[in-house]
């Protein structure tokens, strides 16, 4: 048998190994992923829009039923109004399963996923999450489902930047960058909007600034973008009424509107998860049949405000113009609350992005139309503060006001709302903080017990500074001069000494440093010329620690002080009762570490020890910050 290797085979296998490669670990290979993330994403959302398009005509015979009243579907005549009874039912009988069997994490409006991914999983998504969103989001939408289409898009497009990321073998780093950048991508094509995708991605996803990041989001953003525009036009997605500040003394009503639409994005979260909880606890039956048997409910709701139907962007148009009454804009603000969390409690797939601009709109709307009967030389057009409430309404449930003024002024391209928005969101923002400490993204992961704020700590980290203290070294008077105190540092193991009064009482640190600057200084500086009279006008008051304090609070204030240790203060933190080193905290982490099951059985595991300090050689305390 012929066992020579052609020639022809071997570059081939080494320059795909090459094109690997560089796709994985240079700048260039990232920003060829982050294009084509982008391209999936722009026909993601594409397709996703059309099948909205497609199951909406197909359930009620209209292109968007919230605009159509108590009208009947011309393919069942004989049902009239009420075959929007059936419609939820019929849906879901079709995604309930659907989601149950294939992808659980498609339930709900996505985003609380994709950060989780993103945070804690190293960016990893299922492939199948992205057609399995798809196809049940745009179910639920079409029909009646009232939820948005942001959170399906950017579940599907951090999939797909998932998948492609995992395919090329991408570091964790940059595979959560990849998640983001699909992410920013379906924002992107789906509002026309790719400075918001970038933004959203930033401030939602990745939840920080790079140049890394930051520069391949926006390539994949405006990529999405490009395909979106080719495809479904590039025209606002809205189209606002003119817009212009009468009086200064309107920036006031700006900032009352703000408040206002903090507490509705922040009552809108409560009734979220309160409505999702009640569904829990009502339902019994197996979880694949829960849209179905929910959809009866949602059915007697669109029946009675049909208004409520999907998305409902062309109600949101009419509020802005101003066609309804101040109680019908309240009477819609209440039920879109009732109805996308009814959706989403019933197990319903789609976003809340949609939703809060909508309440939002019925908010200004009705908060402008008052206040322009009360004062309408004073005030603008009640549609100019519907476009305020709807940054207002979401910087209060999202808490992301970069994104909310970016997002609100490219889907108007009204630029003179800008200055009445920034107002507005800014109060949102603020006054939904001192209400919550969780967003109506981060409140469903806190519910889970995943908090994306709380810093990772080292189960080791959690023990108290009383645990690991030391006595604390002889102190230095404050009365005593530089010289014999400089000597005295010199001589001690620790680079610093505490400084103490005639009665004992601590009066902060004095370190190496400062006292040799203190001796090397020309600039005469004490009362009689000369250096610094005594140790006490060197002493510096560095952030205190206590004997309850964690070791992790301790670290940071080591690491951020010079010295190899800090004094630790009683209660009152007038008087030392320990001292803390880094050696102390070395000893606390070099207790070993409880593998993972899957750690502990792999042959690296089993046959790598625990480092330890004495095998060590130079540790600084940034490294150990690091551990």
């Amino acid at each position: 048998m012929d066992t020579t290797v052609s020639r022809r085979e071997i570059p081939v296998e080494t320059g795909a190994r090459l094109l690997v490669t560089r796709l994985r670990e240079t700048q260039g290979g990232l920003i060829a992923l982050a294009l084509l993330v982008g391209c999936g994403a722009g026909l993601g959302a594409v397709v996703f829009r059309k099948l909205i398009a497609a199951f909406t005509h197909l359930l009620t015979g209209h292109a968007d039923y919230s605009a159509a009243g108590h009208a009947g579907n011309p393919n069942l005549p004989l049902l009239g109004p009420f075959f929007v009874l059936l419609v939820p039912v019929a849906a879901g009988l079709v995604y309930g399963p659907l989601v149950h069997r294939f992808a659980p994490e498609a339930r709900g409006h996505g985003v609380p996923e994709v950060m989780f991914a993103v945070a804690q999983r190293g960016g990893r998504i299922g492939a199948q999450v992205a057609i399995v969103k798809s196809l049940a989001s745009a179910l639920t939408i079409g029909s009646g489902g009232s939820v948005g289409r942001e959170g399906p898009i950017v579940q599907i497009g951090a999939a797909l930047g998932s998948t492609l990321g995992r395919l090329a073998r991408l570091t964790e780093n940059r595979l959560r960058i990849l998640a983001a950048c699909g992410a920013a991508g379906g924002i992107a094509a789906t509002f026309n909007a790719p400075m918001a995708g970038v933004f959203f991605a930033m401030e939602l996803i990745l939840r920080d600034y790079t140049v890394e990041s930051f520069g391949v989001v926006v390539l994949s953003s405006v990529t999405a973008s490009v395909i979106g525009r080719a495809v479904l036009g590039s025209a606002p997605f809205m189209s606002p009424p003119h817009f212009e500040v009468s009086h200064p003394a309107e920036y006031a009503l700006f900032a009352l509107l703000g408040l206002l639409g903090a507490l509705v994005g922040v009552g809108f979260t409560r009734t979220l998860y309160l409505v999702e909880d009640l569904c829990d606890r009502a339902w019994r039956g197996p979880e694949w049949l829960r849209p179905a048997a929910g959809g009866l409910l949602l059915g007697l709701l669109l029946l009675a405000v049909p208004q409520m139907y999907g998305v409902g962007y062309p109600v949101l148009q009419n509020a802005v113009n101003g066609q309804y009454a101040i109680a019908f804009l309240l009477l819609l603000l209440v039920a879109k609350i009732a109805a996308t969390s009814l959706t989403i409690g019933i197990g319903g797939s789609g976003g809340v992005f949609a939703p809060s601009l909508f309440m939002g709109a019925m908010l200004g709307s009705a908060f402008g139309a008052i206040a322009h009967h009360a004062a309408p030389s004073l005030t603008a057009s009640p549609g100019a503060y519907a476009l305020v409430g709807m940054g207002a309404v979401f910087a209060g449930s999202a808490r992301a006001p970069i994104t909310a003024v970016v997002i609100l002024f490219e889907l108007t391209g009204e630029y003179s709302i800008i200055l009445p928005m920034m107002t507005a969101i800014v109060v949102a923002a603020l006054i939904s903080r001192r209400l919550t400490s969780s967003t109506i993204y981060t409140l469903k992961l806190r519910r889970r017990g995943v908090d994306l704020d709380a810093p990772p700590v080292d189960p080791r980290m959690t023990a108290l500074v009383s645990t690991v203290m030391a006595p604390v070294p002889d102190p230095l008077p404050a009365t005593s001069t530089i010289a014999p105190a400089s000597r005295r540092l010199a001589l001690s193991a620790h680079g610093a000494l505490p400084v103490i009064d005639g009665n004992g009482s601590y009066q902060g640190l004095v370190t190496s440093r400062a006292a040799a600057e203190a001796l090397a200084d020309p600039e005469p500086r004490g009362p009689e010329g000369g250096h610094p009279a005594t140790v006490g006008a060197l002493a510096e008051m560095p952030a205190p620690l206590t004997a309850d304090m964690p070791l992790a609070d301790a670290l940071h204030h080591l690491t951020t002080t010079d010295g190899t240790g800090l004094p630790v203060l009683d209660t009152d933190r007038s008087a030392l009762v320990g001292w803390v080193t880094h050696q102390a905290v070395l000893r606390a982490l070099h207790a070993p570490r409880r593998l993972p099951e899957e750690e502990r059985s792999s042959p690296s595991a089993r046959h790598c020890p625990a480092p330890t300090v004495e095998r060590a050689g130079t540790i600084t305390a940034d490294a150990v910050s690091d551990l």
